[in-house]
């Protein structure tokens, strides 16, 4: 089933067009729904929600103003070509390729699957940037270990975004999601109040669920399917399993100590209570705040850095030429990655400005309100309905603004908490990221994929994540009844039932 869905997948027409035909698309169907009125109320307004017609004159003329604003401003444009020109240099000077053979060095090849997860699931912590760092480091760290690359990229995403809301460490998105949550209970209730960390115990324990199912599912299910792949990319630079030089083996020991260093500048920097890196409110992870706001910076800051160090320790630097041509090298392989981009910035932008999404959605939720099935069922069908809706609208905070203020005073007037319905909502946002091909990060996954096999694509990777995908959607699902029922406490000042 897979090899056929894989088949299919790559049938398809290049990214690059296939999301202009969607943008097509979009464009024809809000023509046509945009004489239709709907009953459906938006929550964000107030009011019934309206199809924009993207085919006025107005709208097209909208189209051609705002293209080149929509492609620089595209979220993970910035994100991935800023973090990439660290990473070049890093990995020009061999400071990334040192790194993982001393890594591989006293690692077992079987311990690195959970290695792999559980640095994916950390990753949250640093917002998207685990996309543009861990994964493309999944490939390499297996390919040197003798593994197959691909099942190292399918890790890897399987815990950065199959798994994006199981983390051990508290991150920006709980309280994001908490406040849409506390908002939308509110309706119902004005002197409702929702702990930011209320379902921390649920997600903390969420991480080892995701971490047991991807090891599992990438060394007996994704990994032997894949030994049939040819790896026939252009690998030249990737690190094989050779013994450290003793050169290189000092430089390893400066670079890492430079990177742990600024680690703990940044550390002693940011404990103080009136630290510059805190928001106005003292907190560090949330979204205002500085730290947060200068992730990528940092990242791009921390591989820069110990990258140099290391070059000019083990020689392989000898002039700042040498840098500059490792950030040269490191755009040149961003090339196809920026012509996707382009066409994938166009097509959301476009879809979001329709309300299509939102039209989609909010059906949703109003018929799995209106079925009027049992507390247990209609918990089942949060989650199925959001992992639908996640198919077509990507962000997990857009989402829940548009389903929060429906769900929750309806799931209150079953009985069932605010908290436990977040819990049931994070499940269904996390499990389809990974085969969604509208997820702003999936074409950057397709690159990374044809580093390693030139003729993959959105097929090869959708069929790969699709038993990631369902496993987690279903087991994951059966883990929060099971704390349900066991009556665990889902994190802080939560509970199961309303009032």
């Amino acid at each position: 089933m897979l090899d056929r869905i894989e088949r299919a997948g790559n049938r398809l027409p290049d990214p690059a067009l296939l999301f202009l035909l969607l943008m097509l698309l979009v464009w024809v169907l809000s023509a046509w729904l945009a004489n239709l009125s709907f009953t459906t109320i938006d929550p964000r307004t107030g009011e019934a929600l309206v199809v924009r017609n993207l085919l006025s004159g107005r709208e097209l003329t909208g189209f051609l103003t705002e293209m080149v604003g929509v492609f620089v401003n595209f979220p993970p444009l910035g994100i991935v070509l800023v973090t990439m020109l660290g990473i070049g240099v890093a990995e020009h000077t061999g400071f990334i390729s040192a790194a993982l053979r001393g890594l591989l060095s006293f690692t077992a090849r079987w311990l690195l699957t959970p290695l792999v997860l559980t640095v994916g699931i950390i990753s949250h912590t640093a917002v998207d940037a685990g996309y543009v760092l861990v994964v493309p480091l999944g490939g390499v760290i297996f390919y040197a270990a003798g593994r197959h690359p691909l099942a190292g990229i399918a890790a890897a995403f399987a815990g950065v975004s199959g798994g994006f809301s199981a983390n051990f460490v508290p991150s920006s998105l709980d309280p994001m999601l908490s406040g849409i949550t506390e908002a939308a209970g509110q309706l119902l209730d004005p002197a409702l109040s929702v702990n930011p960390l209320n379902n921390y115990f649920f997600t903390a324990a969420s991480s080892l669920l995701i971490i047991g199912l991807g090891w599992w599912l990438t060394d007996r299910v994704v990994e032997p399917r894949l030994r049939a792949t040819a790896v026939d990319g252009d690998l030249r630079d990737l690190p094989v399993l050779e013994r450290l030089e003793p050169v290189e083996r000092r430089a390893l020991w400066l670079a890492v100590g430079t990177m742990l260093a600024g680690l703990l500048l940044l550390v002693a920097t940011s404990w103080p209570a009136g630290s510059a890196w805190r928001a106005p409110d003292g907190t560090l992870t949330g979204t205002a705040a500085p730290l947060m706001r200068a992730i990528v910076p940092l990242i791009f800051l921390l591989f820069l850095v110990p990258g140099v160090v290391y070059g000019y320790a083990a020689g392989t630097v000898r002039s700042h030429r040498d840098l500059v041509e490792g950030m040269t090298r490191a755009m040149n392989g961003m090339g196809y990655y920026m012509v996707m981009a382009f066409f994938a910035a166009q097509f959301i932008h476009a879809f979001g400005q329709s309300n299509l999404g939102a039209l989609l959605a909010l059906t949703g939720a109003d018929w799995l309100r209106g079925l009027g099935l049992r507390p247990q069922v209609t918990l089942v069908g949060l989650v199925l309905i959001t992992a639908l809706v996640n198919l077509l609208v990507g962000s997990a905070s857009a989402k829940w603004a548009l389903l929060g203020p429906i769900l929750i005073p309806m799931m209150m007037g079953l009985g069932i908490s605010p908290d436990l319905a977040q819990a049931a909502y994070r499940i269904g946002d996390s499990s389809t990221n990974i085969i969604t091909p509208l997820m702003p990060y999936f074409p950057l996954i397709v690159v990374f994929c044809q580093r390693y096999v030139r003729g993959a694509g959105i097929g090869t990777l959708a069929a790969m994540m699709l038993p990631y995908a369902l496993v987690f959607l279903v087991a994951w699902t059966g883990f929060l009844l099971l704390w349900w029922a066991a009556g665990i406490p889902l994190g802080l000042q939560a509970s199961f039932t309303y009032p």
